[in-house]
């Protein structure tokens, strides 16, 4: 006889094994795609619920767009970031390691974003940076291309490489306490802006 922790092990695989073909080998019996269209529209809809600045620029918009978000300050990036993104920034950039207390802000890629959820998710892949970098500093840029955006989040968990550590960003960091009080940039940025291209 089996118990439940059995049960489940053996649904998600065995440690050593490969997480992302037993989350495939899952029976959902759930819809797991709401949208078929519009998915930047959305996005952008979503993520501006989240008191986000959101910018649809194209390609040849986006450093400028990027060089004008800037507040005073240094803002670091990481290794892999497109240097095209940046070309308009100048020498207002630092590449990590660095000290993160001391920069304005960060600007990243991301691995996918999640139209349904509003919800940008890094893997701290090339271009993204470690996870302190999206945490520590208080203005976060980060770009979205259509290509990486995700209808729902059962597309998303499909897309990524489930043993990198995620990060799931819905919005500027936000706590409430028991009076529901909003106080912003207690865990993360203050400030989140969104570039899709």
């Amino acid at each position: 006889m089996t118990n439940a922790r059995d049960t489940i092990l053996g649904r998600l695989g065995r440690p050593g094994g490969d997480p992302a073909a037993a989350y495939a080998r899952i029976e959902r019996r759930y819809l797991d795609r709401h949208h078929d269209d519009g998915l930047p529209a959305l996005l952008a809809e979503r993520v501006a619920d989240y008191r986000a600045v959101v910018h649809t620029v194209t390609a040849a918009e986006l450093p400028g767009a990027l060089a004008a978000a800037l507040r005073p300050g240094t803002y670091v990036i990481p290794p892999g970031l497109p240097g095209t993104w940046t070309e308009a920034i100048g020498d207002r950039t630092t590449a990590e390691p660095c000290d993160l207390e001391a920069v304005a802000g960060v600007i990243t890629g991301c691995a996918v974003a999640i139209a349904e959820t509003g919800t940008i998710v890094l893997d701290h892949g090339p271009g993204q940076g470690r996870r302190a970098l999206t945490l520590v500093p208080d203005h976060h840029l980060v770009v979205v291309s259509a290509a990486q955006i995700a209808a729902d989040l059962p597309e998303a968990l499909r897309r990524l490489d489930l043993t990198r550590p995620l990060t799931f960003v819905s919005g500027p960091s936000a706590t409430s306490d028991i009076e529901l009080s909003r106080v912003e940039g207690v865990h993360g940025p203050r400030t989140l802006e969104v570039f899709l291209t």
